[in-house]
């Protein structure tokens, strides 16, 4: 199960906090599938990728919720934590860099903790896709994640978008180790 956080509503949908839905949206779209189904307090799809089944989830439960979603498909498709794939932003990571993880605390996510929270578990692998921190003074990380991208970034976070999906498919298809191995040195920032 690959779940991507974010908020639901056109208001978050540019937000730094959606980076999560917009790696599954893209990764969905490649594969030929929409997350159209609504269940699980979310919006998912089923579909097969190197013969392998995957559930895509969206929690359209606001972040802080996210993981009644989680935890909610978890149950009804019968699976272990560990096989929950979570995308979510990350501030303590530059733009242009994604960092695929086994587990861990949540950094202060309120989207992980409600995983973490609702699994009972923090033993669940990630993809982080770095959003930076504010860069002016004054600015809460509570604010920066519920805005866009500055203007400079835009075209960098289109190719780590691309890059995170891609890190989807590689944990799927070879492992989180694999995927840690290849992408948690690449920086999409550096010319």
């Amino acid at each position: 199960m690959i779940v991507g956080l974010g908020n639901p509503g056109l208001k978050y949908r540019n937000t730094r906090h959606n980076v999560g839905f917009r790696v599954v949206d893209l990764w969905a779209k490649s594969l030929g599938v929409r997350l159209d189904r609504t269940r699980f307090q979310g919006r998912f799809a089923r579909t097969r990728f190197q013969n392998a089944e995957v559930i895509l989830l969206r929690p359209m439960t606001f972040m802080n919720r996210s993981g009644e979603s989680v935890r909610a498909c978890i149950d009804f498709f019968d699976l272990q934590a560990e096989n929950a794939l979570v995308v979510h932003d990350d501030v303590d990571l530059p733009v242009g860099r994604v960092k695929v993880v086994r587990g861990g605390g949540a950094g202060g996510h309120k989207g992980v903790l409600s995983a973490i929270q609702n699994l009972g578990t923090h033993d669940f692998p990630r993809i982080k896709v770095g959003v930076g921190r504010p860069r002016y003074a004054g600015e809460s990380v509570e604010d920066h994640v519920l805005k866009s991208f500055y203007r400079d970034e835009k075209e960098v976070v289109e190719r780590v978008v691309k890059m995170a999906a891609q890190a989807c498919e590689l944990v799927v298809d070879s492992g989180v180790d694999a995927a840690m191995n290849h992408f948690n040195s690449m920086d999409l920032a550096v010319s």
